[in-house]
């Protein structure tokens, strides 16, 4: 697949005749690549790569742009590091009273941090942290699934149960894993009446929230569960890519003390 994205990427660029930096937007389902948009300019992840990378795009960009080739340059090749690094999203949502957090096709994000490890696991807490998320060592975590991710959070509340968290789910999230031979305690969903999973979370029983939704009315069902979430400074995880990486996240913090090391380590 990402031999197949920089085919299309090279391809297009010399069609296009680009010189200097092009940001293009991918999507990629059921195997299939989509191209969303190409752009003939810089974007927010060149920096990223670069301070991934060390090599500065931006000024090679400009020099390009201005009459050089990479050879004169002395740029050639791939960089592959033998390292992870992961740029994570920040909102702005808890300064804006009554938001929903969950995303769209909107841009909300008013930053970006960067996380970077040996393993993909400890450069996504990193991230994490980075975010101001604050992912729980212990406690409670409650999760509640749409049919169709079910299948994707049972590798996720299995490890955070041999982790020592007690797992919380709504009634049909606790049946499926319950099949699955995972302990779970069942909580009320907000309609079905008190003492439901909000109460909880108001109550600190709940350290992490996985949620995924869909439909409208149950977007606008599990609203209260995202908001009290983020006022109550809990990390909630809206897609099960999200949780997996979370969870792999808490086991490395768990198993390891975080190594901090200046960038010119990895680069050098």
């Amino acid at each position: 697949m990402i031999a197949e994205i920089r085919r299309q990427t090279e391809v297009m660029a010399l069609e296009l005749n680009v010189k200097g930096l092009m940001n293009v937007q991918y999507a990629v389902k059921d195997g299939t690549i989509y191209v969303l948009e190409v752009n003939p300019r810089a974007s927010r992840t060149a920096p990223f790569v670069s301070k991934a990378t060390g090599r500065p795009l931006a000024k090679i960009a400009a020099r390009v742009m201005a009459g050089k080739s990479l050879a004169e340059l002395g740029v050639s090749g791939d960089i592959v590091p033998d390292y992870f690094s992961v740029k994570e999203a920040v909102f702005p949502f808890v300064k804006f009273p009554g938001v929903d957090t969950l995303l769209g096709p909107e841009m909300k994000s008013t930053g970006e941090v960067m996380g970077i490890g040996d393993s993909f696991a400890e450069a996504f807490a990193k991230s994490q942290m980075g975010a101001g998320v604050k992912l729980p060592m212990t406690g409670n975590a409650f999760i509640s699934i749409r049919d169709s991710d079910k299948k994707h959070v049972v590798n996720a509340a299995e490890k955070l149960y041999k982790a020592g968290f007690g797992l919380l789910a709504t009634a049909g999230t606790a049946v499926f894993l319950e099949e699955k031979g995972i302990p779970v305690k069942r909580v009320n969903k907000v309609k079905e009446g008190r003492p439901h999973i909000v109460d909880a979370i108001k109550n600190g029983e709940v350290q992490l929230v996985i949620n995924t939704t869909q439909g409208a009315q149950a977007v606008a069902d599990s609203f209260s569960i995202r908001r009290e979430s983020l006022m109550q400074g809990i990390a909630y995880y809206t897609t099960t890519a999200g949780a997996n990486a979370a969870v792999d996240a808490i086991r490395a913090l768990k198993e390891q003390e975080l190594q901090v090391r200046p960038l010119q380590d990895y680069l050098n």
